[in-house]
């Protein structure tokens, strides 16, 4: 059965509690962030939710419900609503952990790789070890447990997307601490993705340690002269066709 996810798709506890019921105590959502982006870590967040085993426990979980009833696929929430979710979520829930891989270990172990590390460190790092982990479209196979990958799972499954946000925001704090080491590139606006602001940036003053080199885009900026910087100054319709050209390879990562 093939489920249709649309933009009014909401978040609920159906896989917790389908879960529960096969004695599924401590059930984790897995979720990351940044992916797709150019600079920046890639950020993994794993979240366990008290589980509705009994009645008293499913009176726990509407409890829940209603405190974060404005949860939803991190993406499709305000950067302040992510924000006051994050504290909803670290008092509610009962482990919470967070995983990040860095750029330069991005470069030699490439993404795939880097995602599952991260999400593996996430659940690592919660302190309470899952019984059940609940994942967004990824499977983890160096991690002894059961699990179910769920495609479109930030928004449709309350744990995932509440793993969601721990990545989103803990990623998105990174990226402004990063944006007051590197101001030129505007970090804390594009959050290290692929941007015409960002695309420009970087033909105008090269590539940062904090970049992905193994990234087509940047590899092409990296096409270049001794020192790194690309080629041209990022002026006039040459700059404007390579603002162009590293978008579509943005593209096709």
């Amino acid at each position: 059965m093939t489920t249709i996810v649309s933009r009014r798709t909401v978040p609920n506890w159906d896989n917790e509690l389908e879960l529960c019921f096969d004695g599924h105590m401590l059930v984790a959502g897995v979720d990351e962030a940044g992916r797709g982006a150019w600079a920046g870590p890639l950020v993994a967040g794993a979240v366990i939710f008290p589980n509705p085993h009994t009645l008293q426990a499913a009176q726990s979980a509407a409890d829940l419900s209603e405190e974060l009833a404005a949860l939803r696929d991190s993406k499709m929430l305000t950067e302040h609503v992510r924000e006051r979710l994050l504290g909803a979520i670290y008092e509610s829930a009962l482990a919470v952990g967070v995983g990040i891989v860095s750029p330069a270990l991005i470069d030699v172990i490439g993404i795939g790789p880097s995602n599952r590390l991260a999400m593996a460190r996430a659940i690592r790092s919660m302190g309470v070890w899952p019984d059940y982990l609940v994942i967004d479209a990824f499977r983890l196979p160096t991690v002894p447990v059961q699990q179910r990958p769920i495609i479109k799972g930030d928004a449709t499954c309350m744990s995932i997307a509440a793993a969601s946000v721990v990545a989103k925001v803990t990623r998105d704090r990174i990226m402004h601490v990063l944006n007051e080491e590197y101001p030129a590139y505007s970090f804390a606006q594009h959050k290290g993705y692929g941007t015409p602001t960002h695309a420009a940036a970087i033909l105008r003053e090269g590539v940062t340690p904090v970049h992905r080199k193994s990234f087509a885009p940047i590899k092409e900026a990296m096409g270049l002269d001794g020192d790194r910087r690309p080629k041209g100054t990022g002026k006039g319709r040459r700059g404007a066709r390579q603002v162009a050209e590293l978008l579509d390879l943005a593209d096709e990562e």
